[in-house]
C-alpha cells in the first residue's frame, strides 16, 4: 500500500575538489545530515557525482577524462560502503547520485545507486548518451530498466538525458512508479531547460512526481564538471489539487536542498477529479490511422 506521504529533498549540489577520498565521505555526510535534518525520508545527489572524486588523483590525471575514469575506479567498494553506511546511519533512503563504473572492458557505465535505510541497494544505468558521452568513446549505455520501492513508493530512476525520453519513463510507470527520481548534471541554460522540460512532460504524461537533483558552480579542473547550471525540483503534475505550473519546490541562488512532502493522496485524487488524463488516454495514441503521417495535399 502506497503511504500517503513521503519526504523528499533534492540537491543543488556543489561541485568542489576534495583532497582524498575521506573529504569526499565528509562532504556527503555532511549534506546528506543536513537532508535528514530537514526530515527528508529521500535524499537525491546529481548525476556525475564519482567525478568529484577525479580531484584527489592530481595532475595531469584530473584534467584528462579517460584517466579520470579509470582513476576513480579504485573508490567504487568504498563508495558502496560510504553510502550504505550513511542510508543505515540516517535511516534515510539515498540516491547516489552516479558513479561512472568499468564493466571490465575498459568502458563505462553511468550507473546511479540508490541505498535502503539497511544499506542494501539498487541500481538503473543510463540509457541514453548525450553527445558529449559519446564523443568520449568509451561511456555505454545501459540495458535495462527498473523499478524499486523507496520508502513504500514505487520508484523509478531516468539519469538526466533519459527524461527527455517518454517511453522509457512509461514502461517504469506502468510497473507502478509514482516517483521519477532524475539525478542529473547540465553545464548550459539550454540543457538545464531540456531536462526540466523532460521533468515536467515525465509528470504531465504519467501522473507522477518527479525529484530532480543537479549540479552546481564551477570545476575547471574537470572535462566533465566544468562547468554547472540548474536548479533543484520536485514536480508533480499539472491538475486538480496540485501546483498549476507543476513546480513543488525548487532551489533559489545558494540554497543547497529543495525538500518537500509529496502528498500520494492527492496525487491519486487528482485521477478521480482529472482535467485530463494522459495517464490513462495514453494508450488511445496507438491506432492505426496515427501510426504513420503522410503527406496530404491541399484541395479545392
Amino acid at each position: 500500500m502506497i503511504p500517503d506521504t513521503l519526504k523528499v529533498a533534492v540537491a543543488k549540489y556543489r561541485i568542489d575538489a576534495p583532497a582524498d577520498f575521506a573529504a569526499f565521505a565528509d562532504k556527503q555526510a555532511q549534506w546528506l545530515g543536513e537532508a535528514r535534518a530537514r526530515g527528508a525520508q529521500l535524499a537525491v545527489l546529481p548525476e556525475y557525482l564519482s567525478l568529484e572524486l577525479g580531484a584527489t588523483l592530481g595532475e595531469p590525471a584530473r584534467a584528462d577524462l579517460h584517466a579520470s575514469l579509470a582513476g576513480i575506479q579504485r573508490y567504487h567498494g568504498a563508495w558502496l560502503e560510504l553510502f550504505a553506511l550513511l542510508a543505515r546511519e540516517l535511516q534515510m533512503t539515498v540516491v547516489a547520485g552516479t558513479f561512472l563504473l568499468d564493466t571490465g572492458r575498459g568502458r563505462y557505465r553511468n550507473r546511479s545507486y540508490a541505498f535502503a535505510p539497511d544499506g542494501s541497494h539498487v541500481w538503473q544505468d543510463k540509457l541514453r548518451l548525450t553527445g558529449f558521452e559519446k564523443r568520449s568513446g568509451v561511456i555505454e549505455s545501459g540495458d535495462e530498466l527498473k523499478v524499486f520501492e523507496a520508502g513504500g513508493v514505487r520508484s523509478a530512476i531516468a539519469v538526466c538525458y533519459d527524461s527527455e525520453f517518454p517511453l522509457p519513463v512509461r514502461a517504469q510507470c506502468e510497473a507502478g512508479a509514482r516517483l521519477l527520481v532524475v539525478p542529473s548534471c547540465t553545464d548550459t541554460d539550454a540543457g538545464a531547460t531540456r531536462v526540466r522540460v523532460g521533468c515536467l512532460a515525465r509528470a504531465l504524461e504519467n501522473r507522477c512526481f518527479v525529484a530532480q537533483a543537479v549540479t552546481a558552480g564551477e570545476a575547471p579542473w574537470s572535462p566533465a564538471l566544468d562547468v554547472n547550471t540548474g536548479e533543484a525540483a520536485l514536480i508533480a503534475p499539472m491538475d486538480v489539487g496540485l501546483p498549476s505550473d507543476g513546480m513543488l519546490v525548487q532551489t533559489r541562488g545558494h540554497e543547497r536542498w529543495a525538500v518537500a512532502t509529496l502528498d500520494f493522496g492527492a496525487l491519486e485524487a487528482s485521477r478521480a477529479q482529472a482535467q485530463v488524463a494522459n495517464d490513462r488516454d495514453w494508450s488511445s495514441q496507438y491506432f492505426p490511422s496515427v501510426a504513420r503521417a503522410r503527406l496530404t495535399p491541399f484541395a479545392a
